[in-house]
């Protein structure tokens, strides 16, 4: 599994990890970034939990408005890869963690806010420039 594939699973188990526990993300995080007895946590993970956290109420809107539970943070702020890499890459995780329905509902989901995206993107607040991160920690 790639680098960034695995700080996008890590994220993932880190946002679902808070929302069982009833936890902060940001202390979950901080949680499995200072223990050895869970896989590492790479910067680029770390990462989207913060922009997850910090466009949460954003995110909840754009899914109100567009779906019927999944994040578009990496579809509208993270711009390192392309659109349709995030899409499979959050519908392989959704194969892989959740329902034989998840796939279908999660590529439509974001397929259609990425088809908006463009449009989105102006009123938002970009992402400050970070150094791409290719490799986990």
């Amino acid at each position: 599994m790639r680098a960034r594939t695995k700080a996008r699973k890590r994220a993932l188990d880190i946002l679902f990890e808070s929302e069982a526990r009833g936890a902060d993300p940001l202390v979950v995080l901080k949680e499995r970034q200072g223990t050895e007895d869970a896989p590492p946590v790479s910067e680029y993970a770390a990462r989207l939990v913060e922009g997850v956290v910090e466009r949460r109420e954003r995110i909840d809107q754009l899914l109100t408005e567009h779906s019927e539970g999944w994040s578009v943070a990496q579809v509208l702020w993270i711009n390192e890869i392309d659109d349709a890499v995030a899409i499979t890459e959050a519908v392989e995780l959704a194969r892989t963690l959740s329902t034989d329905d998840s796939p279908r509902f999660v590529n439509g989901v974001l397929g259609r806010i990425a088809d908006i995206a463009e449009h989105l993107r102006p009123g938002l607040a970009p992402t400050p420039a970070d150094p791409p991160v290719d490799q986990e920690r």
